[in-house]
């Protein structure tokens, strides 16, 4: 890469910007997902918010292969298909850009899995939700350890401070949801009670 050759920056430079572009929505992605799960959203929006939430995921997938597309038609880089592909085969940061590519492909599978979700059933497809926040985590650190946009403080400050909305919500999501089952279980055992109350109490002719 060289100064006279200013074009060589291209696709580096296009690589870099899909890749905060596909951070960014990624983590709004999430942001909204939890908020829907911990109840944060409105009932009379939450239509809206699903709609919302399955677009961000579907154009995140898009900003995902930009990224990665770019990066493999970068000659600086020259990553190519397999550096692009294949986790940890890249010359470049081997650890950090193999998990952004384990997180690429993380994303894929849950951000289409809505659409096969009838056919998975609805449990098993919303355990399998819960791992994007995953992909956010390996997104988050991708772009710290491979990003050279890291280096610029005000950059990697925000993508840090991404991270606490997100540890709110899931706090909030996990303290609730086990409120919801600390409160399902009395209900649990009075229904219990309930049923083996008759065999406690002595029929007519016993009582006779």
């Amino acid at each position: 890469m060289s100064a006279a050759s200013p074009t060589s920056y291209v696709w580096w430079l296009a690589g870099r910007s899909a890749g905060i572009v596909a951070l960014a929505l990624v983590t709004c992605s999430v942001i909204l997902g939890l908020s829907m799960a911990a109840r944060v959203i409105p009932q009379k929006w939450r239509k809206d918010a699903i709609r919302l939430h399955e677009h961000l995921a579907l154009i995140s997938l898009g900003a995902i292969g930009a990224h990665g597309a770019l990066l493999a038609a970068d000659p600086w880089l020259k990553a190519g298909a397999k550096g692009i592909l294949i986790p940890f085969a890249m010359g470049y940061r081997p650890l950090w850009t193999g998990l952004g590519i384990i997180g690429g492909y993380l994303a894929a599978i849950l951000g289409l899995s809505f659409y096969v979700r009838k056919r998975i059933g609805a449990r098993l497809w919303r355990r399998m939700h819960r791992f994007t926040v995953v992909v956010y985590v390996l997104g988050l650190v991708h772009s710290l350890g491979a990003g050279t946009d890291a280096s610029i403080p005000i950059v990697r400050y925000t993508m840090l401070a991404s991270a606490l909305p997100i540890l709110f919500l899931l706090a909030l999501r996990v303290q609730r949801s086990r409120s919801k089952a600390a409160g399902a279980r009395p209900r649990a055992s009075s229904v219990a009670r309930a049923q083996e109350a008759p065999r406690l109490t002595p029929s007519p002719s016993q009582a006779r």
